[in-house]
């Protein structure tokens, strides 16, 4: 049985941003890694839920050059609840931005420093028109993250 749980907290208000969320959760769940996987959207994520994850892959989108609303409101529920349990959780990001995505990473950077929260790698930042590719990107980090949690690397 999995021991380990990564939680996917996915803003998806439009069908492409659904399709990132799916190739998050496809990503993660990939036949020859052994983790739990949850997907969750940011207004039904509880601290509960993180508290219960050991790495977290949050999706959302750029708006007004900062995050979506929605995911504001899951860091102003679980940030003070999560805070001393927490530090170190491994983390990945990816953005889905019309622009290019800067606000919204500075936010996350500022927000994740005070969590303690440990990067595995740099946001994956969508940029620009819808492409498919975007599907192939999103899955293949889901997938890096849930495999260096399964091996024990972070």
């Amino acid at each position: 049985m999995a021991s380990k749980t990564l939680l996917i907290v996915a803003h998806a208000p439009s069908p492409n941003t659904k399709k990132l969320a799916q190739a998050a959760y496809d990503g993660a769940n990939h036949p020859d890694i052994d983790i739990n996987v949850v997907l969750k959207s940011p207004q039904d994520t509880q601290p509960e839920d993180v508290l219960a994850a050991d790495a977290l892959l949050l999706g959302t989108t750029e708006n007004l050059a900062y995050m979506a609303g929605l995911t504001k409101d899951f860091f102003d529920r679980c940030y003070y609840p999560v805070l001393e349990e927490k530090q170190g959780m491994p983390f990945a990001l990816y953005i889905r931005a019309g622009h290019d995505g800067t606000g919204t990473k500075l936010a996350m950077k500022t927000i994740t420093t005070g969590l303690r929260w440990q990067w595995i790698q740099e946001a994956l930042i969508l940029q620009g028109d819808w492409q498919e590719a975007f599907t192939e990107q999103v899955e293949e980090l889901a997938m890096t993250l849930a495999a260096g949690l399964e091996a024990g690397i972070y």
